[in-house]
């Protein structure tokens, strides 16, 4: 968890600065109740010469209002001040931000953040419209030849447009049309356009008809 020293003296401000030198917030990648915790301690903003880093998470902090900083999210990290440490000799090291057992742990918490915050960012796969619709193909007369005819409304090819399952249908005095069913991609095909393309095979084709529009 997150350690330092006063964070009203010089030395809990270095340790602040150099804590988020990387770093847009105390804990993940969000602010968080340990942000909140932490620009209480600081009281007034750090000196962007000297603190640039800690003077730039202060400003950031201090753009939220109490309330919105009520509203953060609630993390188990807290922000802790250690003690003074007892006078060193000079070659002595100084420990700022406590054990490597404690930093070991709190990067383990980070990186985990930091996997669920890219997890959440992933870019959710597009839902591609579609539609399946029933065309009545009447011909003009019973002696049009329905196999070709047929065979010429298939050959129709367009971006995103799928044939499906056909049959002929009598309509009356030895007359049969087709009806024949598709699926296309609502964005690239227009049934207007297939409409006149059907009927460009004017030998054949006398109407075109849609008999069913459902959306998929």
């Amino acid at each position: 968890m997150p350690s330092f020293a006063d964070l009203t003296t010089e030395n809990g401000l270095v340790e602040l600065n150099k804590f988020v030198s990387d770093k847009t917030y105390i804990v993940g990648f969000v602010p968080s109740s340990a942000d909140a915790q932490a620009f209480t301690l600081v009281k007034t903003a750090p000196c962007a010469t000297k603190y640039p880093h800690a003077a730039r998470w202060f400003n950031t902090i201090a753009s939220y209002t109490a309330a919105e900083q009520g509203q953060f999210e609630k993390v188990t990290e807290t922000v802790t001040i250690t003690a003074p440490a007892a006078p060193k000799a000079a070659d002595d090291d100084v420990d700022l931000f406590g054990s490597d057992e404690d930093d070991e742990e709190y990067e383990k918490q980070l990186e985990e953040r930091r996997k669920k915050a890219m997890e959440h960012k992933k870019p959710k796969e597009a839902v591609i419209a579609k539609s399946s619709i029933l065309l009545d193909v009447k011909p003009w007369d019973d002696e049009t030849d329905m196999a070709e005819l047929e065979k010429c409304v298939r050959s129709i090819e367009m971006d995103g447009l799928v044939w499906g399952a056909s049959k002929l249908v009598a309509v009356g005095y030895g007359i049969k049309k087709l009806v024949i069913n598709l699926v296309v991609e609502d964005l690239k095909v227009s049934t207007d356009e297939l409409e006149e393309k059907i009927k460009d095979f004017e030998d054949y084709v006398q109407s075109v008809d849609v008999a069913a529009f459902n959306k998929i």
